[in-house]
Parts: structure tokens; sequence; C-alpha cells
């Protein structure tokens, strides 16, 4: 199935597409429970469209993602068409994006540079107890 093919109110959906964007999360309370929702943009080679991010999957997903929907559900929002997973659909991280592993080997320093740092501080304290 392919992003141009999908209509309102479709129900079922199986599609593979790529993470372009991710929007700004939301908190929200229903029926006494809080939860957090996020809008995110995906695409694929015929389209892109509005995608519904839930909670967990808001911590999954990122952009550069590729990810699979199993069982979503298309609405309409002010006009746009949007895709969920709702209750019964499935989000699976089928790829991490090249942004992703960037930015998760930034935040790492690497083995030589953790081992550099205290031999440089060590070395500096023996020259000034000579």
């Amino acid at each position: 199935m392919e992003i141009t093919d999908l209509k309102p109110r479709q129900g079922n959906v199986e599609i593979v597409a790529e993470v372009t964007e991710k929007g700004e999360i939301r908190e929200f309370n229903k029926f006494g429970k809080t939860g957090r929702v996020c809008t995110a943009k995906i695409k694929d080679p015929s389209g892109e469209i509005n995608l519904t991010l839930w909670n967990e999957d808001i911590d999954n997903v990122n952009v550069g993602d590729k990810i699979k929907i199993e069982n979503g559900y298309v609405n309409e929002w002010q006009g746009e068409l949007q895709l969920t997973t709702g209750k019964f659909g499935k989000l699976e991280v089928l790829e991490k994006g090249e942004a992703t592993e960037e930015k998760t080997e930034e935040e790492k320093p690497t083995e030589e540079e953790a081992k550099e740092e205290p031999e440089e501080e060590v070395s500096t304290e023996e020259e000034e107890i000579k």
C-alpha cells in the first residue's frame, strides 16, 4: 500500500515509510488518564502524510527512521489526512535513521577519549610534584 492510495476513514492500513519530521510533544488528559501525542510526517515514493504518534511510540521513533504501520487507520483533521495506529494498530521501527545513529555516537565519548582525559590529569600532577 502507498500513501497516495489512502482515503479518509480507511482502516487496516499497512504501509512502510520514512519519518521526515517530528513535531512538538503535547500532553493530554482523557477519562482521568494522562498521555502524550505528537504529529510526525512520513513519506514514501508516492507522497507524504501526517502520522499521529502516541505515548511510547514518540520515544521510539525519530526523524530518518524507516517504519512499518500495521492495521493503521486514516482520519482527517482540518482538511488533511492523518494516519494513526489507534487502539488496534502497530508501529514498528524497521531501520534507525542515520541522524539517530550519529546523535547517539556524539553523546558517548569514544574509548580513546575516555582513556585520554585521566592520563592528561595524572601527567600534569606528576610535573607539579617534581
